[in-house]
Order: structure tokens, then C-alpha cells, then sequence
């Protein structure tokens, strides 16, 4: 009895590590085992990569992507540092920045808004000029209303901030110490929208009926004008890797360049880089 009681217990043991041996592969047979690939950075190109992500997961299951915003500067140094495999950046690197593997994978306008209920329709790339640097302080001066210009921009090493300093500003003129600074795109569209008399500048793909593009040296802010060249202010977004992709990283940043990819950056209100 002893024997038959002992030799059922080894038995029952043998059994139950057999199956804690075989469950794993089990499951790795039913696709169970993901691979999660981390993104941060610009963003404006964030609500464009959480699309290309959400898109691109429906035929690999079994990758996530991990969509976070933070600023151009975060997708710089995350990547570089390898806190995340892919960096996002809203303008183009410089110098000054660690030389990592480029992806373009939209263009982008930058929209110059007011509210809604603003008179003044277009500007100069000279007005603005002067509008943000602090030079022009009174909507009057540039055919608007007898109102003190609110000016709202974004914070230093922000993507759309440098762009905007490179394509509007220029290297010897400083947007005005009396701006109002926000983090994010969409916090600057937020403050214009809700503010008389303010003007901001925010990606043409965050245009929407809150706030209102101003025309440009007589050309208006469409994504029309943008794809064509003939509105001025337009920027490259990227996707920044530290080497050359390989894997499901090389995978998805193959399908936001595809036919398929871009369609969704047209959808979104970017520009095609096909």
C-alpha cells in the first residue's frame, strides 16, 4: 500500500512538471508572446503616430507600439539614450543634436491662428515677424482691431518652436518675453481659441473650426498649398533611430512610409511624403 500511495505521488510530480514545461510553449504557439516597441517625442506628430500605430497593430497582433508625446527634445535624447526605440522630432536635426538614423515620414505646415472672430485674415512673414518678436503689439497696426496682441507660443525645445524660429524668426530675432509659453500643440491651440486677440502658431494638421489660419504672404493655409510648396512654412516630421532599424522596428517604420501609411498621414490633415 505504501509503494502504490509513494509511487502515484512521483507520478502526480512528473505530471505536473511536464505541464509547467509545456504551457509556455503553448502559448507561444497561440501567439501569446508580444513584442511592445517604445516611441516618444514631438508632439505634433504624436496624434499622426498613434494612428499609424492603432493601424499598423491590426495585422501584427503580436507588436505593440507604445506611442508617447514629451517634446522633439524628449525624442532626441530618449533615443539616443535607448529609452525608447524610436524618437519623434517635428524639425530638422542639427548639429548640436546627436546624429541619429532619420525616417521622414510627413511634412507638416505651421499655421499661424487667431480666434475665430479675428478681422485680420493674412499676414506678412515680416508682420509676424514683428508680431512675435514684440515689435508690433496692436492688432490695428496690421489692418485688425484697436486690441493689444496676445502672443502665445511654444516653450524652448519644442520642434515647432525651432522650426519656427528657423523658417519665420530668423537666427537674430527672439520671439517676445511676454509670450505665453505651452508644452504641447494642442495646448497652444487651446489658449488661442479661448483668449481675445491672441495669435499662435500650431501644426496645420491641428487646424480646426476653435481657432482660425491666417494666409501667409497672401497664401492660405491649406494642405493643398503645403503639398504644392506655395504656402512658406512647412517643416519635415520624423522618426529618429539610433542605428539602423531592424526587426518589427524596421517593420513598422516601413509601413508608416507605405502606401497605406501615408494615406493615413493625408487622412490626418499632413502632407504625403510620396
Amino acid at each position: 500500500m505504501f509503494i502504490r500511495k509513494s509511487t502515484s505521488i512521483i507520478a502526480t510530480v512528473i505530471l505536473a512538471v511536464m505541464l509547467i514545461a509545456v504551457i509556455p510553449l503553448l502559448v507561444g504557439c497561440g501567439g501569446g508572446t508580444t513584442t511592445t516597441i517604445k516611441e516618444a517625442g514631438s508632439t505634433t506628430v504624436q496624434p499622426l503616430a498613434e494612428k499609424l500605430a492603432a493601424a499598423f497593430e491590426v495585422d501584427n497582433s503580436n507588436i505593440t507600439v507604445d506611442i508617447q508625446g514629451g517634446g522633439t527634445a524628449v525624442g532626441i535624447t530618449s533615443c539616443n539614450d535607448g529609452t525608447v526605440d524610436i524618437g519623434a522630432a517635428s524639425r530638422e536635426l542639427k548639429s548640436s543634436d546627436p546624429q541619429l538614423v532619420t525616417y521622414m515620414i510627413a511634412r507638416d505646415g505651421i499655421a499661424i491662428v487667431t480666434q475665430p472672430s479675428n478681422t485680420v485674415t493674412g499676414l506678412t512673414k515680416q508682420q509676424i515677424r514683428d508680431i512675435f518678436s514684440g515689435n508690433i503689439t496692436n492688432w490695428k497696426d496690421v489692418g485688425g482691431a484697436n486690441a493689444n496682441i496676445v502672443v502665445v507660443a511654444r516653450e524652448e525645445g519644442s520642434g515647432t518652436r525651432t522650426a519656427f524660429q528657423d523658417l519665420v524668426m530668423g537666427a537674430n530675432v527672439s520671439i517676445t518675453t511676454r509670450a505665453i509659453l505651452q508644452l504641447s500643440t494642442g495646448a497652444v491651440k487651446t489658449t488661442v481659441s479661448s483668449t481675445p486677440n491672441s495669435v499662435g502658431f500650431i501644426s496645420l494638421g491641428f487646424v480646426d473650426s476653435s481657432v482660425k489660419a491666417l494666409a501667409v504672404d497672401g497664401v492660405t493655409a491649406t494642405e493643398a498649398n503645403a503639398k504644392s510648396g506655395t504656402y512658406p512654412i512647412i517643416r519635415p516630421l520624423y522618426f529618429l533611430i539610433k542605428t539602423q532599424p531592424t526587426g518589427d522596428i524596421k517593420k513598422f517604420l516601413d509601413f508608416c512610409t507605405s502606401d497605406e501609411g501615408q494615406s493615413i498621414v493625408t487622412e490626418e490633415g499632413y502632407i504625403s511624403i510620396n
